[in-house]
């Protein structure tokens, strides 16, 4: 019988300091009524203690394995999902990895922007059920504050930083509670990217890699993702043989209260059904589903519901995961 795969831990971590509305006024020409009517957001927490990418990963998969049995030696492998990682190379999971001492995984990244979480884990069941692993960490992690042009207030008004992990393993029976995916990317799709770099245009002793910072057009991600999401869910809900009546609990991208609104709105859901933490913790991008999953996870009894996962960011990539608990 094929393995099937539980979610066995979830933990998240965010740094230590709070960024309020009234602290970017400080730095920029905005203000708190003018961020909260346009994204919901209250404050955010940003790295400015050293913390990397990867050591936001690390204490965020640290508490998920504190909750079990397992050692870190006991996991096969590490998956991270960023946008923000700490280099180019080696990979934020291979630093994860070497934090963690987990000398039996194998670790990689997977770049799918705010979709990451939904991506990651979505990969990390494949493997368990494989039948060749037994124990996978899947973390979205991300330090946006160190992408950001601090002087675009469309932007940089909306992001935080943090970590959410989660430990998957196999069960021997079969029954899983990953139940239902669909993934998507819309590679013509430009309205949010970060860090691009340009390539050389002549041989030159002064050339040096030039990066972009983050950008977005806020209003076209806004205007797209509140016509397709809707209509992905359903569909893809649909094909599971129900509708959103038929969800306890959404979990979709922390982008933007407003643009969760729109979702419930158009899915005729209540917004007690909808995970908002994106009001204290600003847009994580890929972390922001799995840190709402760990509050969730911890705060209700998920035995018996049903959760749907739904992630969306830049690329364009968009995916739905059910779960059955």
């Amino acid at each position: 019988m094929m393995q099937g795969t539980k979610i066995v831990a979830s933990a998240h971590y965010v740094p230590a300091d709070v960024i309020t509305n009234d602290a970017l006024t400080a730095i920029m020409d905005t203000s708190d009524e003018w961020i909260q009517s346009h994204t919901g957001i209250k404050e955010r927490r940003m790295s400015l203690q050293g913390e990397n990418t990867s050591d936001l990963a690390t204490q965020a998969a640290r508490r998920a394995l504190a909750q079990t049995d397992l050692t870190a030696q006991d996991i096969d492998l590490i998956i991270v999902t960023t946008f923000t990682p700490d280099g180019l190379a080696p990979s934020t999971a291979a630093l994860v990895q070497r934090n963690l001492k987990a000398e039996n995984a194998w670790a990689y990244d997977i770049s799918t922007a705010c979709s990451g979480f939904v991506f990651g884990l979505s990969t990390a069941d494949k493997f368990i059920r494989s039948g060749q692993y037994q124990h996978a960490l899947v973390i979205s992690a991300e330090v946006n504050s160190k992408m950001m042009d601090f002087k675009d207030r469309t932007s940089s008004v909306f992001f935080g930083d943090g970590a959410g992990a989660v430990i998957v393993s196999a069960t021997s029976n079969g029954e899983t509670e990953i139940v239902g995916e669909r993934m998507r990317t819309i590679g013509d799709a430009d309205v949010v990217h970060s860090g691009r770099i340009a390539p050389m245009r002549q041989l030159s002793a002064d050339n040096y890699p030039q990066v972009d910072a983050f950008e977005q057009n806020g209003r076209q991600v806004f205007e797209e993702v509140v016509e397709l999401i809707p209509d992905h869910v359903t569909n893809f809900l649909a094909d599971q043989g129900l509708v959103p009546d038929d969800i306890d609990f959404f979990i979709t991208h922390q982008a933007n209260l407003r643009i969760i609104e729109q979702i419930a709105l158009a899915l005729k859901q209540p917004m007690d059904k909808f995970s908002a933490n994106v009001v204290y913790y600003g847009n994580t991008s890929s972390a922001g589903i799995a840190m709402a999953f760990d509050e969730l996870n911890h705060k209700t009894d998920l035995t018996g519901k049903k959760v749907l996962l739904t992630g969306f960011g830049a690329g364009f990539t968009y995916g739905s995961l059910l779960l059955q608990f």
